[in-house]
């Protein structure tokens, strides 16, 4: 069975992130305070892929953040420090699944996207 999981996240003073898994209805969203847009979409990324560890179901990670897709996937540089610990905590975690794909969408598309309020 393939896992379609939808991550978000937004920065600024009421930043948080989260995801939102499409077979299953089940939502995540945690506030954490004062972090960019890229950092809560990294953060996003890694709570599911948390949350999901142990599992051999193929895992579709959908993210509106092309940044965090591209960078994930190797075909964008990561030019900043705390973007690149994310990324490789992410990679770590990534390493542990056999089959995971991590896919750009564009924002309208983006299940996550409706809790977080945008």
């Amino acid at each position: 069975m393939a896992i379609s999981i939808y991550v978000d996240g937004s920065g600024g003073p009421n930043s948080g992130f989260g995801f939102f898994v499409k077979e299953t209805g089940k939502s995540y969203y945690k506030k954490e305070p004062n972090i960019t847009n890229n950092q809560a979409e990294y953060m996003a990324v890694v709570s599911a892929l948390e949350q999901f560890l142990g599992t051999t179901d193929e895992i579709v990670i959908y993210s509106d953040s092309k940044n965090t897709a591209m960078q994930l996937n190797h075909e964008y540089a990561i030019n900043n420090d705390q973007l690149r610990i994310l990324a490789q905590k992410a990679w770590d975690l990534i390493s542990k699944f056999s089959n995971l794909k991590i896919i750009w969408i564009p924002r309208n598309q983006n299940l996550a996207g409706k809790m977080m309020g945008s």
